[in-house]
């Protein structure tokens, strides 16, 4: 059974992941094919119209990486990460899901003026 969607990391969740312990990265990592493959919103939840978040519980750390569909195409099954974050409280903060909004305006922005 082949993947629910594919994953790309922009260069601000590169550099998020990059500064992670080994350990940390490596479940961060896991649970993004986790993902891929399964329909779990312990793993991959929706967080308003647009942005959904990435989530991974370790060693007592939430760690969330924001992401959107890129749906422009034909296929509907390519996921940008934007940026990610290391949890501190119970509720997702609001100015992290709007700069992932603004990411994603970005993103999208850049690739109409592309075509």
């Amino acid at each position: 059974m082949g993947a629910n969607f594919d994953i790309d990391l922009l260069p601000e969740a590169i550099e998020f992941l990059e500064k992670l312990d080994d350990k940390a990265r490596e479940k961060v990592y896991y649970n993004l094919k986790k993902s891929q493959f399964a329909v779990d919103n312990e793993l991959f939840k929706k967080l308003n119209n647009y942005i959904w978040e990435f989530r991974t519980l370790y060693n007592n750390n939430s760690y969330r990486l924001f992401a959107f569909w890129d749906k422009t195409e034909e296929q509907e099954t390519l996921v940008i990460a934007t940026h990610g974050i290391l949890k501190k409280t119970q509720k997702t903060p609001t100015r992290e899901i709007k700069k992932a909004e603004e990411i994603r305006k970005g993103y999208l922005d850049n690739k109409s003026k592309k075509k």
